[in-house]
């Protein structure tokens, strides 16, 4: 089974996270944190800053690893690097993703998210209480 090395941001503000929308592939609609795969030659941090430009118009302050979340898909294997970030300049403005919001402890499981996603959820509950 073919592994998919990707990274995303899990971009906190005041107590709450940035979670978007996909608006396009095979998982249209569910909710995830954003970011994308890792390019030839990029550090995984690199690459997030990169894909948050691509995909939000916006520059992040990558942190530290929060976790590597694995993950089987019915196609493929997915490890994925879950960072986490602040806003440096920008306001992330959906380039790519249908829809977005920011969500607090009370409301994070509100949305429909991917399972690598889900599975970040308590992690993140820790930090953002």
């Amino acid at each position: 089974m073919e592994t998919k090395h990707v990274v995303a941001a899990v971009i906190m503000h005041n107590g709450k996270i940035f979670a978007t929308q996909r608006g396009y592939g095979e998982f249209k609609d569910k909710w995830e944190f954003p970011g994308g795969k890792i390019e030839p030659g990029e550090t995984p941090q690199e690459a997030l800053a990169r894909e948050i430009h691509e995909e939000l118009d916006t520059e992040i302050e990558v942190g530290e690893l929060l976790d590597t979340i694995e993950t089987d898909y019915p196609t493929f294997h997915l490890s994925m690097g879950c960072y986490l970030c602040t806003v440096k300049s920008g306001k992330l403005t959906l380039l790519e993703h249908e829809a977005a919001r920011w969500l607090d402890s009370a409301h994070l499981y509100d949305v429909d998210w991917l399972p690598a996603d889900r599975r970040l959820l308590p992690l993140i509950e820790e930090r953002i209480r």
